[in-house]
């Protein structure tokens, strides 16, 4: 009896023992009894802690609402053309916030256009203007203004205005100075102004090709384009002003600034307009998305392909992913940082090469040769409205960008040339793009840190981009949402020289 009871309890202690066995091997695997989406959750959540990301990359800024007086002030000046050469085009013309802050061209058409209102596609630079050639007059594609005011580092594709100190939330503002085209590489602009913002908005007036034109205005200095422009808007000095036209300017400068009795001389002044343009520019927050708010709990908010694709995005080439963070980091989806990604090469070029109509890149201001073809890593947030994409407007779909970023050479050997219009200049397309992606093949051997050939799916790819439309803020695909930042008949128009955007159809932006 008393063995008998022994064995039994032997056997219960036996049983015991594989019972919890069991639930300790089945508790090495947590994720066990998850459903898919689940461990898709589980995967992501871990990428999210990771990277430290929260969804919003306006946290600890100071910026700007469209509804205050300055911005206001710099919504009316970029929208008029009185700041142009020729009082052919504005601002606007290359970045309008229907058109994903940009222009939605590969390369855009400044001045001398056929039709000056037109904006986007058909725009065309007219057979009577300055160097026509049939194709886009400026060399790069038009960075979107949307969320500028969260640059703390670099402005323009080859980071020609920098902040020289860099630091995280101040876009530029950091007592560091900022670096500008008027000054030496590496020297601050003591006239660039308090950000990054206002310091990149001196430069489209001065530029011939964008606002400034040729004619009558070739010759002039950047600082004397200036004085002529806040001149011609404050109806005082040398130049001929807007008197002939309405001119309420001063008023609405005596308003923002909140100087009723201050004269033009002392309110209209280049450093007031780009600081009421660069207010306006920083207004332009479009941060809410799907992708936040999956951030922030919602874990609905995004469908299982777009999880598998945040996944992707987030993941090493050893993890199976497509490193896209290791240059698209932060909430900002950029590292403020120059590569070379062999991104194709169009346009009239920026002067570089044996023709001419290459472009450099990064190297044009470093001179360094490792910077040679390397441009601005752009942010991402809603990227789906800011193409065609690369520094020359060489893709125009979502697909093509990223499947240019995962092989460069498979890109090129198969590039669709129906994306683009057929005015633009290629003749030196292929050689120029393939000096680029040599370079990136030499740096690749030795060893530098470049992106890396990824092969994924189709279905990888699909889940890929479907990630990255849920970065796009809702407002940005409204013209409701957005006439916030449009100028409207009930608004003032102080010169009467505001630019009325319209599309190929006629219809009103």
């Amino acid at each position: 009896m008393d063995k008998g009871l022994s064995l039994y309890q032997k056997g219960l202690k036996l049983s015991l023992v594989s019972v919890v066995t069991s639930m300790l091997l089945s508790g090495c695997d947590s994720s066990s009894h998850l459903t898919n989406e689940q461990k898709l959750d589980k995967q992501l959540q871990d990428k999210i802690e990771v990277f430290n990301l929260t969804g919003d990359p306006s946290k600890n800024r100071n910026l700007p609402t469209i509804e205050e007086p300055l911005s206001q002030l710099g919504m009316k000046l970029f929208f008029s053309k009185a700041l142009s050469g020729e009082m052919d085009v504005a601002c606007v013309t290359c970045h309008h916030p229907v058109l994903g802050g940009g222009d939605n061209l590969s390369l855009p058409i400044g001045v001398d256009a056929e039709f000056s209102d037109l904006l986007g596609d058909g725009r065309h630079h007219s057979s009577s203007g300055d160097h026509y050639d049939g194709g886009p007059t400026v060399p790069r594609n038009a960075p979107t203004t949307f969320n500028i005011g969260m640059w703390d580092k670099v402005l323009f594709h080859d980071g020609r205005v920098e902040s020289l100190g860099g630091t995280p939330g101040q876009n530029g503002n950091d007592g560091q100075g900022i670096r500008t085209p008027d000054s030496s590489f590496g020297t601050a602009d003591e006239n660039a102004g308090e950000n990054l913002t206002i310091a990149q908005s001196r430069f489209p007036v001065t530029s011939p090709e964008e606002m400034k034109n040729f004619g009558a205005m070739d010759g002039t200095t950047n600082s004397e384009i200036r004085a002529y422009l806040q001149q011609r808007l404050g109806s005082y000095g040398t130049p001929p002003g807007l008197s002939l036209f309405t001119n309420t300017w001063l008023e609405e400068f005596q308003s923002a600034f909140e100087q009723p009795t201050a004269t033009a001389e002392e309110l209209i002044t280049f450093e007031n307009i780009t600081k009421a343009i660069g207010t306006y520019e920083n207004s332009q927050v479009f941060i809410n998305n799907d992708w936040k708010e999956y951030i922030e709990g919602k874990k609905d908010a995004l469908s299982e392909s777009e999880k598998r694709g945040a996944i992707l995005f987030f993941s090493s080439k050893e993890e199976k992913g497509a490193n896209c963070v290791s240059c698209h980091s932060g909430d900002f989806f950029t590292d403020e940082d120059f590569h070379n990604i062999g991104m194709i090469q169009m346009g009239r070029g920026k002067g570089d090469g044996e023709k001419g109509n290459n472009d450099f890149g990064r190297y044009r201001e470093t001179s360094d040769e490792n910077d040679r073809f390397a441009f601005r890593t752009p942010s991402l947030l809603n990227v789906e409205v800011t193409g065609p994409w690369g520094h020359a407007g060489a893709y125009t779909t979502l697909e093509a960008v990223v499947r240019h970023h995962l092989n460069p050479q498979i890109a090129l050997d198969n590039y669709d040339w129906s994306q683009i219009d057929p005015n633009i200049q290629a003749v030196d397309m292929v050689t120029n793009t393939q000096m680029a992606i040599d370079k990136l093949n030499s740096d690749r051997t030795a060893s530098r840190d470049v992106i890396e050939i990824i092969d994924l799916s189709d279905e990888e790819i699909d889940d890929l981009v479907a990630f990255l439309k849920t970065l796009t803020d809702p407002c940005v695909l409204e013209r409701e949402c957005l006439s916030d930042w449009i100028p409207d008949a009930s608004d003032s128009n102080p010169d009467a020289m505001r630019l009325n955007a319209v599309d190929n159809n006629g219809d009103y932006l």
